[in-house]
């Protein structure tokens, strides 16, 4: 099966490529060719004039059954918001809430031009099934919580996890382990979880600093910050590390993370409303560090429309600078595909648009006022389009999204489900 994007404005992503119109070749779930013309043969042609296209968007840190409390419980303080709304709720989801909880993340992903993601929750099982039924990509962690004794019951799960769905729906499911954080991890369980990364050959998902009042306890815990906690028990000597928020580090914390493997998922829309603060995302890229973006989950950010983090995540930074030149427009993209990629561990199979690559893109429809004119493609899209510019969206060479109408999903069965699950999770509480 050839499938032929026709003269769409191309933005490949990678480091030094220029914007140019042409074409785009997909061979079953690979991308054959990006040249400014393909004459040979195709079995279907997708017109993509007045279109950009470029890599999906990779959201690096979701937790997606929690569309199901959208808007909930907003406008209260991060720990109140956890423990006496969000916990209590998750407390009550069986395995369907959290699958029709999942497939609503997918769809809202899939319609703003997300195409891969990192997932931290419970239930894993049943998130992997919505995504393998969505067709998304996805990077799955068990999380981790060891505050209390539940006979390794957690631990199991994610193995389970590892074994079962790793390499799963040709590929498109990565997993990881998912110790939740510094203060709900204490050193002996999250050593455990380290060693077995290393020798299981798998990343590690975090949460890491999200606020002041997490910065406190692990100092009054352990006399350190907590980067300096998960520094000195060898998080990241052997590991691959996705490190979720990063809200409060100091110049030390960014200097012991240099070298790491993996990354920062910064989560600006999310850090912002709930009060939590501004990363230093600046200082991270001045080391060298390997930062991408992520939503967080709904319960928290409300949205999972990538294209509102990153003006989020560029505007942020502006401000906090004083510097309008920091974090340009294609910086904040790059951030967006491919360094979200880098974090995941797929940045050999996407993030980018080029021969060889899964099939991965999405088509953005320009014929619109706010994305005219056309003086400079990246800033358009970082600080223009929204996830409603979507047209078209591509995942492993299938349309998953055609002309903004959803292949994979039945959206009117999804609702009903939603509709009716909703009131006995939340009712009370």
């Amino acid at each position: 099966m050839r499938l032929l994007i026709r003269g769409a404005l191309i933005l490949t992503m990678k480091e030094n490529d220029e914007p140019f119109s042409g074409d785009i070749l997909i061979e079953r779930d690979r991308i054959a060719a990006v040249v400014p013309r393909w004459e040979g043969r195709a079995d279907e042609v997708i017109d993509a004039s007045g279109m950009v296209a470029m890599p999906g968007l990779i959201n690096a840190h979701n937790h997606t059954p929690m569309t199901l409390m959208r808007a909930f419980c907003d406008d209260l303080r991060l720990m109140e918001w956890l423990e006496k709304k969000m916990l209590p709720v998750e407390a009550r989801m069986d395995e369907e809430d959290i699958y029709w909880g999942a497939m609503l993340a997918m769809a809202e992903m899939i319609r703003s031009g997300t195409t891969a993601y990192a997932d931290m929750y419970i239930h894993m099982d049943h998130v992997a099934r919505a995504a393998i039924d969505s067709g998304m990509r996805a990077s799955l962690a068990r999380g981790l919580v060891f505050l209390e004794d539940d006979g390794g019951k957690r631990r199991e799960e994610a193995l389970s996890l590892i074994e079962k769905w790793t390499g799963a729906g040709n590929g498109r499911i990565t997993t990881m382990l998912g110790p939740h954080a510094p203060f709900t991890c204490p050193p002996g369980p999250l050593a455990e979880v380290i060693d077995l990364a290393r020798e299981r050959g798998v990343p590690i998902h975090i949460h890491l600093a999200e606020t002041k009042e997490e910065v406190v306890r692990i100092r009054e815990r352990y006399g350190q910050t907590p980067t300096e906690y998960l520094y000195h028990l060898g998080l990241f000597e052997h590991n691959h590390v996705l490190l979720a928020h990063a809200v409060h580090l100091t110049r030390r914390d960014i200097g012991l993370l240099r070298g790491m493997r993996g990354g920062i998922a910064h989560n600006p829309v999310s850090n912002l409303k709930l009060g939590c603060g501004i990363a230093p995302v600046c200082d991270m890229l001045a080391q060298g560090l390997t930062v991408g973006l992520g939503t967080d989950g709904a319960g928290s950010a409300a949205t999972l429309d990538m294209f509102v983090e990153m003006k989020a995540a560029a505007w942020l930074q502006k401000a906090d600078q004083s510097d309008p030149a920091v974090l340009p427009a294609r910086q904040v993209l790059r951030m967006a595909t491919v360094e979200g990629a880098k974090l995941l561990g797929i940045a050999d199979r996407v993030g980018t648009l080029e021969a060889g690559k899964q099939a991965d893109l999405i088509l953005i429809d320009f014929q619109k006022p706010h994305l005219q004119p056309l003086h400079d493609p990246y800033a358009l899209v970082a600080y223009s389009a929204s996830g409603a510019d979507v047209d078209t969206v591509i995942i492993d060479g299938r349309v998953v999204m055609r002309r903004r109408e959803l292949m994979t999903i039945d959206e009117e069965e999804l609702f009903r489900q939603v509709k009716k699950r909703v009131p006995r999770l939340v009712d009370g509480i």
